[in-house]
């Protein structure tokens, strides 16, 4: 009865130690912001963002040098002109102003619209490559080990490198 009793507590113990490291959580880490920032869908999408920001401050520019072109104008014919006409002149230059501020803001408003149509498609590509590999290698959790996210020791399974191959298969 003794021996059944041992054989019984080291049974339980043995049961309780295998299932405490069958419970442990298996971590990896990635670096999301460089993923993304390899990624040619991302090149692709900051390359068309560049060239819409130029074309806005292009625009904008220009305005700022009519503008400018105005005011000078102005400023030296206003001796000429009586104060009636200086105070139009100046309230449209208020005006010209005023429009140039809102196209900026505008335009602002347009870009971040833009990157976030551009991006989201990206990222919601990357998180299930980042998903597909987690799984596959039997991952429980995977944390962004992207600088500044607080993560100060990462010493776990990087998988950067499947990630990218996992996104090769992809394309």
């Amino acid at each position: 009865m003794k021996n059944v009793r041992i054989i019984a507590v080291a049974m339980m113990l043995f049961v309780a130690a295998t299932s405490f490291t069958n419970a442990q959580s298996k971590v990896a880490h990635i670096n999301v912001q460089q993923l993304l920032a390899e990624m040619p869908e991302m090149i692709a999408a900051q390359a068309e963002l560049k060239k819409l920001q130029e074309t806005y401050r292009a625009d904008i520019e220009s305005s700022y040098t009519e503008l400018q072109g105005k005011y000078k104008q102005y400023e030296t014919e206003a001796a000429s002109k009586t104060e009636e006409e200086n105070q139009k002149r100046a309230i449209e230059l208020q005006g010209m102003d005023q429009n140039i501020k809102k196209a900026e803001n505008t335009a602002m408003q347009e870009m971040q619209k833009k990157q976030a149509e551009l991006f989201a498609p990206i990222s919601e590509k990357a998180k299930n490559a980042i998903d597909k590999v987690a799984a596959a290698q039997g991952y429980d959790y995977v944390v962004d080990s992207s600088p500044g996210l607080g993560i100060i020791v990462a010493k776990g399974k990087d998988l950067l490198a499947d990630v990218k191959v996992e996104l090769s298969k992809a394309q």
